[in-house]
Parts: C-alpha cells; structure tokens; sequence
C-alpha cells in the first residue's frame, strides 16, 4: 500500500479535481497548496501558452521543486509565491490576474511527514517541530513547554477534539517539570501514559488527536484557512458586483480538508456564500476517495473535497 510516488507524494482526488475545476487552455489557475507538484503539473498540462499558473507554498524545498518539475513536464513556467495562501487574493491583485479555477489541498505533503526532523509523525523518533514553514518561531517544543495547563487543554480540546484533553494536558505539565519534552516520542509515550488502560482499546495512537492539535496551533492552520475563506468571499462579492476582483466570473472553487475543523469550516461559508448569491455549491456532500485510491494511498482516506463556481456579474 503506497503513501508516495517517484516525488515523494501521491495528491489525493486528482481526477475528482480535474473534473470539477475543469481547466480552459487559457485559464488562470491557482494552487494554493503546490506541495510537490502532483495537482498542479495535472492542471498545468490543460493549459497551453496562453494560460497561467500560480503556486502558494510556505515550504521553499516544495515550491522549489514544484517549479522545477512543472517546467520539466510541461512547456509552462510558473509564477511561484512563497507566501501563505492567506494571500492569493492580493497577490493576483498586484498582478493584474483573474483566477478562472483555484485549487486548496489543505493536506501536507508525504515527504513532509516522513522527515523525522519535521516531527510531524508518530511513525519516527524526531525533534517536536511540526512547522510547515521553518520561519516560523515558536516550534511545538516551545509551545509544549510555555504553555500552561488551562491553554495546552484548549489547544487539545479545540483542535484535536480529544475528549481527555484535561488529562492529556496534565500528565504533559507533570512531566514536563522532570525533563524538557523534546522529541515525538516522548511525547507520544507521556500521551500514551495518560490515556492508561484505555490505550488499548484505542483505533488509533492515542497521540494522534493531541499531534494534531499541537500542529495546527503552531502552524495557525484554521487562521489561514479563514483568510482564505475571506479572500474567496471578498473576492466573490466585488466579482458579483462587477468590481475589480482576483476572481473571474464562473472562476471554479476546489478545497480539500483532512479532518472535520477543516471541512466544517469550508461547508459553513460555501453555504453562507450559496445564500448571498456568491456562488453556486456543485458538491452538497463532500467528495471522498474511492476504494481503489484508498488501496493505492492511505493518507487520502480522510479526505474530503468540496467545490463551487462563483457567481457572474448580477447587471
């Protein structure tokens, strides 16, 4: 059961994406997420000279490698932002661009998580960082280490949705005062210790959840998605109103969530944007992986795609 390709990644719900997004040659096309390339060297290959691509990546390794791969396989060469997603929409702004198709992968990328440096796995012993972007400050050592009780049980509570999220937090202050938590491991371990016999019967690391947590908190991953949401919403708005606007009229809309905060959040504003008359939902229900993908690649299992077309000029 494969978790990677020959580029360390295999994205998720491609042909779902193609479908959906539904390139023109001469679109502008928009990945917010470009990770290793695998969605966008697809979507740049239904473009021709005409057409544009632009990849948001926090990570410079990835982005980086996403260039290089796009303009091996295709005749395109990229525009590329090393910048948070959070700013697609001023981005195209400052360019003059209109996007007809945007693209969110909001997973990480596989060779992401299988760096033990990252410590973004329960799969290998690493430093607890979890940062997708290596400028960022405070790393999950730190956070584990500043925070107190009250915050480390809110941060596990809130973004993990860990119901011993008081315990998990306590037993990480009582033993955090005998030794600095300084690897996965030994957090997983303090992890495991607090959950006690109900470690057993567990489906899934009793880490997992608080891993989670800790990763989004450092890496402000639901703040980025709300700017995001804002953007698309902004963008949408003036679109509508015959504004000056990142988004073309009838520009197709397509984000994919790994865990419910995230496609909770999504569902919620396509609704509220469906009911302003933004844009159309083309997906009621979120889109999933089927069994072959599943097979193929495990890390899609939780995903979740969800998609609209933004609304023309109202005259």
């Amino acid at each position: 059961m494969s978790t990677t390709d020959d580029h360390g990644h295999i994205p998720v719900l491609i042909n779902e994406v193609l479908e959906q997004l539904a390139p023109n040659p001469s679109d502008v096309i928009v990945d917010c997420t470009a990770g290793r390339g695998g969605h966008s060297v697809e979507l740049a290959k239904c473009l021709d000279s005409r057409g544009q691509l632009i990849l948001f990546d926090l990570d410079p390794e990835n982005l980086s490698y996403s260039d290089a791969r796009i303009r091996s396989e295709t005749s395109l060469e990229p525009i590329c932002i090393l910048r948070s997603f959070a700013a697609a929409g001023r981005e195209l702004l400052e360019r003059g661009l209109k996007a007809n198709c945007v693209l969110a992968d909001l997973g990480f990328a596989s060779n992401q998580i299988d760096t033990p440096d990252r410590g973004l796995s329960l799969r290998f012993d690493g430093p607890l960082d979890m940062r997708l972007d290596p400028s960022i400050p405070i790393d999950a050592e730190a956070l584990v280490a500043m925070s107190d009780e009250k915050e480390l049980t809110d941060i596990i509570r809130r973004y993990g949705e860990d119901p011993l999220a008081g315990r998990i937090a306590r037993k990480i202050i009582e033993k955090r005062s005998e030794a600095p938590i300084r690897t996965t491991a030994h957090l997983a371990r303090i992890i495991r210790e607090s959950y006690g016999s109900r470690a057993r019967d567990s489906r899934v690391h009793p880490a997992t959840r608080t891993f989670q947590a800790l990763r989004i908190a450092v890496n402000d991953e639901l703040g980025a998605l709300e700017a995001l949401l804002n953007e698309l919403d902004h963008g949408a708005r003036r679109t509508t109103k015959g504004q000056v606007s990142w988004l073309a009229p009838g520009a197709r809309l397509a984000l994919i969530g790994f865990h419910s905060l995230e496609d909770r959040m999504i569902k919620q504003r396509f609704v509220e944007m469906d009911r302003d008359g933004l844009l159309e939902r083309r997906t009621r229900k979120p889109i999933g992986p089927s069994d072959p993908e599943i097979g193929r690649n495990a890390r899609s299992r939780s995903a979740k795609l969800r998609c609209a077309k933004v609304g023309a000029q109202v005259s």
